[in-house]
């Protein structure tokens, strides 16, 4: 009895010895990820001197506050993000749906040319988009919508190549009898979309609205070649505002208004990341 007891107790502590190395090498990885973040918020404590002086001083002599009071003051910090959050919503709640729907149809109507129109939506996705960014500006000048949020409502409604791509992979993955019970219920297509197929792709609305949120959220080629300063977004109100009076960059102002634009992102990803996470929990499994 002893002996069996000591060689459970031998093959517990073989199998620790395995866990605790692979628990050693996450923390080192996340400690290595979140290098960046510390260093971020460090520097948004310091002076604009201490924030560029070398040797790096991880721990500031002085903590300054003010960085984040600035930061706000600047710029018309809560204009910018207001008008980001405008345009990161409109576009996200509009690409979403469209990309849901144009899905969809490729995954369960059936016509000629169907795979040949799907092939092509996916080869938009090998195109750079700055690439297009100069022909898009003609196109938008030409019809007068430069200065306004019209494009990224057109661009929501157009839909996105890679969520049409992720929406006909899930919308296919469906049992083909949900839609024969539906059709001999008297069930029309878009309202089989809407009430049964909809419902169901939950975690992948949410997937595809964090990412289509933070495209453009992030963004900044964009809205600096078609907004005014007036309208234009946080990102470009960022880079062109954080200078002192005689235009030298203010690094430590700087990094407390990274600091503030990411917050909306997190909360964000808070908000929906049970959908999110059971998204790719099961996107293996399809």
């Amino acid at each position: 009895m002893s002996a069996s007891t000591s060689e459970r107790t031998a093959a517990r502590r073989t199998s620790r010895k395995p866990r605790a190395g692979a628990y050693a090498l996450l923390i080192l990885v996340a400690a290595i990820f979140s290098a960046p973040v510390l260093w971020l918020i460090d520097t948004t404590l310091k002076t604009p001197a201490a924030a560029v002086s070398f040797p790096v001083q991880w721990i500031p002599s002085h903590i300054t506050w003010s960085n984040y009071a600035q930061a706000l003051t600047l710029v018309p910090f809560f204009t910018y993000a207001r008008n980001s959050i405008v345009i990161a919503l409109t576009y996200a709640v509009l690409t979403t749906l469209s990309s849901a729907f144009v899905g969809f149809g490729f995954a369960r109507l059936r016509g000629r040319g169907k795979n040949l129109m799907f092939t092509l939506v996916l080869s938009t996705m090998m195109l750079p988009h700055i690439v297009t960014l100069i022909p898009t500006y003609l196109i938008f000048a030409k019809i007068h919508l430069v200065g306004t949020y019209w494009p990224w409502v057109l661009w929501g409604v157009s839909g996105s190549a890679f969520l049409i791509f992720m929406f006909r992979q899930f919308f296919t993955g469906i049992p083909g009898e949900v839609e024969e019970a539906a059709i001999m219920d008297g069930c029309g297509y878009f309202r089989m979309f809407w009430r049964i197929f909809l419902p169901q792709a939950r975690p992948m609305l949410a997937t595809a609205f964090i990412l289509s949120f933070t495209w453009n959220w992030s963004d900044f080629i964009t809205p600096n070649l078609l907004l005014n300063l007036d309208n234009t977004t946080l990102s470009v109100g960022m880079a062109v505002g954080y200078h002192d009076s005689s235009g030298a960059a203010l690094p430590s102002v700087q990094a407390a208004g990274a600091a503030l634009y990411v917050i909306p992102v997190i909360v964000l990803f808070l908000l929906v990341q049970r959908s999110y996470m059971a998204n790719s929990a099961t996107s293996g499994i399809k």
